[in-house]
């Protein structure tokens, strides 16, 4: 098996609905959706949890997100420090899926043109995932 980097995120409650969302708006197949309810005896949880995500694995030809609902006890305080970046080959491609994100969510920059793309937007979507979005790369000149 090669190496693999991975984003796993965070939620508080809508685990299951943003993955069934991101697998729609990317084209991705929802390989297994965890709850708390389904662990082992052994392992005991709060009845109130037992809807809750304990692990999402969303898998992409290209890329694989993985989620969970916050563990019984342990405070939600959003996704914070970083944005789920993505690249797609034409800018119709890269519109989709930004208006499909923003749609709910938060416009944090429209798409526009820039150095390192015809375009890029950044989009904090309805279940507070940041996401930056590309669409036609171009090459950058190495320093």
């Amino acid at each position: 098996m090669s190496i693999q980097l991975c984003a796993y995120m965070s939620y508080d409650g809508d685990c299951a609905d943003a993955m069934k969302f991101y697998a729609q708006v990317l084209g991705a197949k929802l390989e297994a959706l965890i709850t708390y309810g389904d662990m082992p005896g052994e392992m005991p949880m709060p009845a109130e949890h037992a809807h809750r995500v304990m692990h999402a694995y969303l898998v992409h030809p290209d890329f694989a997100l993985m989620a969970g609902d916050a563990p019984p006890g342990v405070p939600f305080a959003g996704i914070q420090g970083c944005m789920l970046a993505i690249t797609y080959p034409t800018v119709a491609e890269a519109t989709r899926v930004f208006n499909a994100l923003a749609d709910g969510g938060k416009v944090i920059m429209p798409l526009a043109e820039t150095f390192w793309a015809d375009t890029f937007g950044m989009v904090t979507d309805r279940f507070g995932t940041p996401w930056g979005v590309n669409g036609g790369p171009r090459e950058m000149a190495q320093k």
